[in-house]
């Protein structure tokens, strides 16, 4: 690739000369030609400005010292001309990408209060010219020659062989995976009493991969919250949306702002109404509706929803007003006996039970419920609660992937009843105690 750049201020640009474009233009994989404007000026004073038209401060460059200049250089040739400006299209990732299937690049950076107009109105109208004109951010500079550099640096080393590792530049911040970069850490393992995350000394290639992506998708939710709704729905996994999800946010196709909290008081009839409509769908086929209508009416009624509400071992998840999804999380009682009784052979003394954990119909897919059950047991346990066990229908297999994903072991069964009719459930439980990756 070609680069010429034409400014007032050539010498600006001798840092190009250094570190990886240096390199690269001493291994011919990139040729940057510096012109000085004022080269094409006529007069002996070399001046390439004049006062505005209409009057106002400051001065506007002169658009026939301009063209001179870049109807010599450009010529004939297909190029693209940058011109920086405040007013500009923002520069992006994606258009350093574009702008690398470039043969030629020419940089025309204003000074002063800008180029005459006419200039890029000019060039626009030539067959071979593409005109750019770009910002960099949304402040003034002094003049475009740091844009400039910014975009010529953004743009080659995206060059096949100046960067060394092209891999670094598919996990760098803005890279094609639309987030930013994870955290970096090397030696040594301890400074100044801050430790290197224990999972990148493990060796556990899957779990750093994971542990990475985990924090890309978490700093980019706190920095950038704008760029998770351009996201490609397609390249997030399960974990992805769980992960976007406990930062507060929904993933595409899902759009807004989720919360979890404690459930209040003023709460409990659009609880129930909830509880009501999502039980159901945890229920095996052969269970009667006024079975499972007996079971809401006994255990999910108003009355125990606020009790529980009162106890606080209920969490909500809300988008805007409404709940979309709950988690009841019983504690163990003061002697630190297993909540319920059909769990007590599964888990340890002092253990906690996950009753109920429902999402609406509409929301599944959003990463909400992941992102539910993990606050809920982040707010609800007590302190160095052991471990926490559920039990659900041996013939809802989704369900038990989904607890198997969250750390869950399968521990045994047990009977559980629904409106009198017997249920075979699977019993499963996860570790707590010093087990932060489940």
């Amino acid at each position: 690739m070609q680069i010429d750049v034409v400014s007032i201020f050539p010498q600006y640009f001798s840092v190009l000369d250094i570190s990886l474009l240096g390199k690269a233009e001493a291994a011919g994989l990139l040729d940057v030609r510096v012109h000085d404007l004022r080269d094409w000026a006529s007069d002996k004073h070399r001046t390439v400005d004049d006062t505005p038209y209409g009057g106002g401060a400051g001065m506007v460059m002169r658009p026939d010292v301009w063209g001179k200049a870049l109807d010599q250089i450009i010529g004939d040739e297909d190029v693209v001309l940058a011109l920086p400006t405040p007013s500009g299209e923002n520069f992006t990732q994606r258009k350093a990408e574009e702008l690398t299937r470039a043969k030629r690049i020419v940089f025309a950076p204003g000074r002063y209060e800008g180029i005459d107009a006419r200039l890029a109105q000019h060039y626009r109208s030539k067959k071979n010219v593409t005109v750019m004109e770009f910002s960099i951010g949304d402040y003034v500079l002094n003049g475009g020659e740091v844009a400039s550099l910014v975009v010529i640096e953004a743009v080659g080393r995206l060059l096949d062989g100046v960067v060394g590792n092209p891999l670094s530049l598919v996990e760098e911040s803005h890279s094609t995976a639309g987030l930013l970069e994870y955290p970096a850490f090397t030696k040594p393992s301890q400074w100044r009493g801050l430790s290197v995350p224990s999972v990148l000394l493990g060796g556990n290639h899957a779990a750093i991969a994971r542990w990475r992506r985990d924090l890309a998708l978490q700093r980019t939710c706190e920095r950038r919250p704008d760029m998770i709704a351009r996201l490609d729905e397609d390249e997030l996994d399960s974990s992805d949306r769980e992960v976007i999800a406990g930062c507060g946010l929904l993933a595409p196709p899902f759009h807004g702002r989720i919360s979890f909290s404690l459930a209040r008081a003023e709460q409990v009839s659009q609880l129930h109404r909830l509880a009501a409509r999502t039980f159901p769908d945890a229920c095996p086929t052969y269970l009667t509706e006024d079975a499972i209508a007996d079971f809401v009416a006994q255990n999910l009624n108003e009355a125990e929803l606020a009790k529980a509400i009162d106890r606080q071992e209920i969490l909500v998840a809300q988008v805007g007003e409404q709940l979309v999804g709950y988690a009841w999380i019983t504690p163990p009682a003061a002697d630190g006996a297993v909540p319920t009784s059909t769990l007590e052979k599964a888990m340890p003394q002092g253990g906690a039970y996950l009753s109920k954990l429902y999402v609406d119909s509409q929301w599944r897919g959003s990463g909400i419920a992941g992102a539910l059950l993990e606050a809920a047991i982040a707010q609800l346990l007590p302190p160095a609660t052991p471990a926490i066990g559920l039990g659900t229908n041996q013939g809802n297999k989704r369900a038990q992937k989904f607890y198997r994903r969250h750390g869950f072991r399968k521990k045994g069964t047990r009977m559980f009843k629904v409106g009198g009719q017997p249920n075979r459930d699977v019993c499963m439980v996860r570790e707590l105690t010093g087990d932060d990756q489940y």
